[in-house]
């Protein structure tokens, strides 16, 4: 039997990178998703192909309301959401100190980065509370732990991503809803081929393991993490970050 059978999923960032990778994972899986991404093209050529198993949707992730209008729209739809990823994401401006971060572009990294995740959490969570039963995975980062320099508004905001998580995860706890965050080192994504190669070897080179993490890695513990199975962990960080975070 399938894993997610008649399971429904809804995955923001999904046309490419992490969010992509999940979302292969949980079809094959058997789960029916709805599928989050301002490239509706990226969304189209990626999963065009799966029918009646996937809602591909276009949306702006940083409006609230328009937010709110999906998850009843994924509900009438499909019934009921079991799962909910975040892995929207950018990184901002990189390679810069802190005195010189635009402030602009630290508002815009938080909106995507942190609001997204609060916004899509805030309109799925009294779904599953009248269901009694979810999981909440919002993508951090290990920057979002340790800090990388030149990175002040990734860092920052993946921390608060963090942060959310732990009270997210008290607050749930005794509702057959877990939240969990995981944390991933260097992932060989388009995010990450984007950043200045200096940005990239400052980060690789704090892994133990020296290597960059793969999307195969990153997708098959996600769904471990929202999977039935994970039942008595809550408001945690998963690590992925080939030792270089033992916390």
């Amino acid at each position: 039997m399938q894993e997610f059978s008649g399971q429904v999923a809804l995955i923001t960032g999904a046309a490419s990178g992490i969010g992509l990778a999940i979302a292969e994972k949980l079809l094959a899986e058997g789960a029916k998703t709805a599928l989050l991404d301002f490239n509706e093209d990226g969304l189209k050529t990626a999963f065009g192909a799966y029918g009646d198993q996937v809602l591909l949707i276009s949306i702006d992730i940083t409006d609230e309301n328009r937010v709110a209008e999906i998850v009843g729209q994924v509900v009438g739809h499909f019934g009921r959401i079991d799962a909910l990823v975040n892995c929207v994401g950018i990184t901002g401006a990189t390679n810069i100190k802190s005195h010189e971060v635009s402030s602009e572009n630290l508002h815009k990294v938080f909106e995507v980065n942190f609001m997204s995740s609060f916004y899509t959490s805030k309109a799925v969570l009294p779904t599953m509370l009248a269901q009694r039963y979810g999981r909440i995975l919002h993508i951090a980062s290990i920057a979002g732990k340790e800090g990388n320099a030149g990175m002040l508004a990734y860092s920052a905001s993946k921390a608060a991503v963090i942060g959310m998580t732990k009270v997210q995860g008290k607050e749930y706890a005794e509702t057959g809803i877990t939240v969990n965050a995981l944390a991933p080192a260097v992932i060989r994504t388009p995010l990450v081929d984007a950043m200045p190669d200096a940005q990239v070897t400052y980060m690789t080179d704090k892994i133990p393991m020296k290597r960059c993490g793969t999307l195969d890695e990153a997708a098959n513990l996600a769904a471990y993490i929202i999977s039935p199975k994970n039942s008595f962990t809550t408001g945690f960080t998963f690590d992925l970050s080939g030792g270089r975070a033992t916390y």
